[in-house]
């Protein structure tokens, strides 16, 4: 079992696509052990996306992640890693497969409806940065 970070992004929960979007990710037999929806302080954006802030799309990633609410979720599944990113389909939607996440509902590369880990240190960051032990059900 293993277990991966999920963020429904302010464009998804702005359409009121969360449900469809959980929905989605249950369908492909990943369980949501934790979930909780939070509007990120500009502090915990820059601090979740730190990596990047080298990058010339941080100052436009941290104030898009702060615009509005976001769902955060903790998936558990048999390679959950790899099988969210398969659901999610690639960061650019032009780019993603038919039936992913981001083709059906992102709006552009970074409107792109969700996040989830790439890697199991990733994963374990992600999952700590916004959740407790108290709140993992699993």
């Amino acid at each position: 079992m293993e277990r991966t970070f999920s963020i429904i992004k302010p464009d998804a929960v702005a359409r009121n696509l969360q449900g469809e979007i959980l929905a989605m990710i249950q369908a492909a037999g990943l369980r949501i052990v934790a979930m909780k929806q939070i509007r990120m302080t500009r502090a915990q954006a820059e601090g979740f996306y730190a990596v990047h802030r080298e990058k010339p799309f941080f100052n436009s990633l941290t104030e898009y992640m702060t615009s509005g609410p976001v769902v955060c979720s903790i998936l558990e599944g048999d390679d959950a890693i790899r099988r969210y990113r398969e659901i999610m389909g690639a960061t650019n939607p032009a780019n993603a497969a038919e039936g992913t996440i981001r083709k059906k509902y992102a709006q552009s590369i970074e409107a792109n409806s969700v996040h989830g880990s790439d890697a199991p240190e990733t994963a374990a960051f992600e999952m700590g940065y916004f959740f407790n032990a108290l709140e993992i059900t699993g």
